[in-house]
C-alpha cells in the first residue's frame, strides 16, 4: 500500500500476538490467517510430516522435527485495506519467557483454546501476562470439526477460569462428524460448514434467520439445540461491547476449524474493526504517542542465524511513534551513541525483505553485530526508555562444557550470543569461572543444544550444576556488597549484563541467605538492561 500520512498509516495498523496451549492449533491458524490475508497461496499442514512442507511459519529445525513453535516469528501482510502485523508466539510451556517478550509487542491478541480440552495451563499463564497490560482478547474456539466439549461449558469455563466476560458473537450447530457450521448472533445468519482443508475455501452458503425453515430441512437434528442455546444466550449473556473489549475486560468468541479455513475470516474481520490501532506507550520519562512524528520503538527480541547460510543476528524492533526511512540515524540510549539504521527488513513468514517504510506498530529487523539488546530502545534524540521486558529467575541449571575442549572458546562465544539473544540465561560463576545455563524449561536446553551444534558446530556435554534457583541481587551500599560477598563467594556469579546473581542449591539455603541478610535485595525478576548493584 502507497504511504498516507502518519496519522492515517499509523490508524491502518493492526499488531497482535496468538496465544494458546501447546497442540490447540495455533500455528495452524496462523498460517490460515496469512492464506486469507492472501500472503501464502497454499498451507503447509503442520502435521504433515512426511512431505517436506513445514508451517511457513517454523524455521528451527527442532520445531520441524517436534511440529511445535518454539520461536517467536512476525509475518506482515496487508488485508481490506489494513496493515496486519502478526506475532506468532511459542506455544511451548518452556518457552514463557520469548512468548513475555513477544506480548510487550502487540495491541491485541487472539487466544487459540482447543474445543475438546477447553483452558489449559499455559493459556492461564499467557492470559496473566496480557492481563498486566490489559491486552484486548479474541477468543477463538478451535477444532469444533472433532468430537468436543459443549459449547456453554467451555464459554462458562472461560469465564471462571481466566476470570473474563466472554461474549459470544458466533454459536456452532452441531460438532465433530455432525458439525454443521456457526451462526452469527449480531446479523442473525447461519454460516454452513464445508470442510476444504488446503485452499482457502471460499465463503460457505449463508442462511439468513434461525426461524428459515431451509435450516430445519438441512439439519433437523442439529437445530433445535441451536435454537434454544441462541435463545439462551440472548437472554443470559451480555451483548458484544467495544469499551470492555478494549479495556481487556470482555472477550468476543467465535467458533470453527482453522485446519478447514472455517472461522478465520471472521478473525481477522473482528481484528481490523475491533482490535486497537497502535496505542501510547511508557517511555520511562513520559507517555509517547503512536502519532508523534519523532521515531522511537524497542527491541524484544534478538534471533540468531535466521538464515543459516549467512551468520546474521537481527534484532526484532517494534516501532512506538513515527516513521522509518532507510539510512536514517537514531540515538541509542543504552550506550549513548548514534547508530545508523540500514537495510532494516520487514518480515514475511519466513521470506524477508527489505523495508523501505515502517510506522507505529510495524515490527521491523535490525541487522545485529552485538551492539544492541533485549529491552534497547532507539530514538531520534529523546532520552526515553521503554519499560516492562523482564527476566525471570530460572528454575532449572546446567554446566555445559565442549566434548572436544579445543572447542573452548567457540562455546563460550555461542553461549554469550545465545544469552545475549534471550534463548537462554548464561550465568558466570565467580569462582572458578564456570559457565552456566539458566531456563525456564526443559525444551530451552534441547534448542540450546542444537543451535550451538548446527549453527557454532560445537558438541557439548550438560551436567546438572547443582543448582535450584536465582535471585538478583541489589545492595544499600559498598560495606554491604563487599561483606555479603565474602561471606558467599562460592554462590555467586554474574549474568550475562554483568548483574551479581546468587545461586541457591535449595530453597532452604536461599531462605536461610535472606533471612541472614535482610539489607541485601534478592529479586526473582528484573528488567532487561538494568544495572541491579545498588538498591
Amino acid at each position: 500500500m502507497a504511504p498516507g500520512t502518519l496519522e492515517e498509516d499509523v490508524g491502518k495498523r493492526r499488531t497482535f500476538g496468538i496465544i494458546s496451549h501447546p497442540d490447540a492449533g495455533k500455528t495452524t491458524l496462523t498460517e490460515k490467517l496469512l492464506l486469507y490475508g492472501g500472503a501464502i497461496q497454499l498451507a503447509g499442514t503442520v502435521k504433515a510430516r512426511k512431505s517436506a512442507r513445514h508451517a511457513t511459519s517454523d524455521w528451527m529445525e527442532v520445531e520441524k522435527q517436534r511440529g511445535i513453535s518454539v520461536t517467536s516469528s512476525v509475518m506482515q501482510f496487508d488485508y481490506a485495506g489494513h496493515t496486519i502485523n502478526l506475532l506468532d508466539t511459542p506455544g511451548h510451556q518452556d518457552f514463557s519467557e520469548d512468548t513475555y517478550r513477544v506480548l510487550t509487542a502487540v495491541d491485541a491478541a487472539v487466544m487459540v483454546l482447543d474445543a475438546a480440552k477447553g483452558v489449559e495451563a499455559q493459556t492461564i499463564k499467557l492470559l496473566e501476562v496480557c492481563r498486566l497490560r490489559a491486552t484486548p482478547i479474541i477468543t477463538f474456539i478451535n477444532k469444533m470439526d472433532r468430537e468436543v466439549r459443549e459449547p456453554l461449558s467451555l464459554v462458562e469455563e472461560i469465564e471462571s477460569v481466566l476470570s473474563i466476560d466472554c461474549a459470544p458473537v458466533t454459536w456452532p450447530i452441531g460438532m465433530g462428524k455432525s458439525f454443521r457450521g456457526v451462526f452469527d448472533l449480531r446479523r442473525d445468519r447461519l454460516v454452513r460448514f464445508t470442510p476444504g482443508e488446503e485452499h482457502r475455501s471460499e465463503d460457505g452458503e449463508i442462511i439468513e434467520g434461525l426461524d428459515n425453515p431451509r435450516l430445519t430441512t438441512l439439519f433437523p437434528l442439529e437445530i433445535s439445540a441451536l435454537r434454544n442455546d441462541v435463545e439462551l444466550l440472548r437472554a443470559a449473556s451480555a451483548p458484544f461491547d467495544l469499551a470492555a473489549f478494549l479495556a481487556g475486560r470482555q472477550s468476543p468468541v467465535f467458533f470453527g476449524s482453522g485446519i478447514n479455513n472455517f472461522g478465520v475470516q471472521e478473525i481477522l474481520t473482528a481484528l481490523i474493526e475491533w482490535a486497537p490501532p497502535p496505542q501510547p506507550r511508557d517511555g520511562g520519562t513520559r507517555m509517547v504517542a503512536p502519532t508523534e512524528k519523532p521515531f522511537t520503538g524497542f527491541v524484544f527480541k534478538i534471533q540468531a542465524n535466521m538464515d543459516p547460510r549467512h551468520r546474521d543476528r537481527i534484532a526484532f524492533f517494534r516501532v512506538c511513534s513515527g516513521r522509518y526511512t532507510p539510512g536514517m540515524k537514531v540515538a541509542h540510549q543504552r550506550l549513548g551513541r548514534e547508530m545508523k539504521l540500514g537495510n532494516v527488513l520487514t518480515f514475511m513468514a519466513n521470506e524477508r525483505v527489505q523495508s523501505e517504510d515502517a510506522v507505529a506498530g510495524d515490527i521491523i529487523g535490525i541487522h545485529n553485530h552485538g551492539q544492541l539488546q533485549i529491552g534497547d530502545t532507539l530514538t531520534e534524540g529523546e532520552a526515553l526508555g521503554f519499560k516492562g521486558i523482564p527476566y525471570f529467575a530460572p528454575e532449572m541449571f546446567r554446566v555445559a562444557r565442549p566434548r572436544d575442549p579445543f572447542k573452548a572458546k567457540q562455546l563460550q562465544k555461542g553461549l554469550q550470543e545465545l544469552g545475549e539473544e534471550g534463548a537462554i540465561q548464561v550465568f558466570e560463576s565467580v569462582v572458578g569461572n564456570q559457565l552456566l545455563l539458566g531456563a525456564v524449561g526443559q525444551l530451552q536446553f534441547e534448542v540450546v543444544a542444537a543451535r550451538l551444534a548446527s549453527e557454532y558446530k560445537v558438541d557439548a556435554l550438560y551436567d546438572d550444576a547443582g543448582i535450584a534457583t536465582a535471585r538478583w541481587l541489589t545492595y544499600p551500599d559498598e560495606k554491604v556488597r563487599r561483606d555479603f560477598e565474602r561471606d558467599r563467594a562460592a554462590s555467586l556469579a554474574n549474568d550475562v549484563d554483568g548483574n551479581p546473581v546468587y545461586l541457591a542449591p535449595n530453597r532452604f539455603n536461599l531462605q536461610v541467605a535472606m533471612e541472614r541478610w535482610p539489607k541485601v535485595g534478592f529479586h526473582a525478576t528484573r528488567e532487561h538492561g538494568q544495572r541491579m548493584a545498588h538498591a
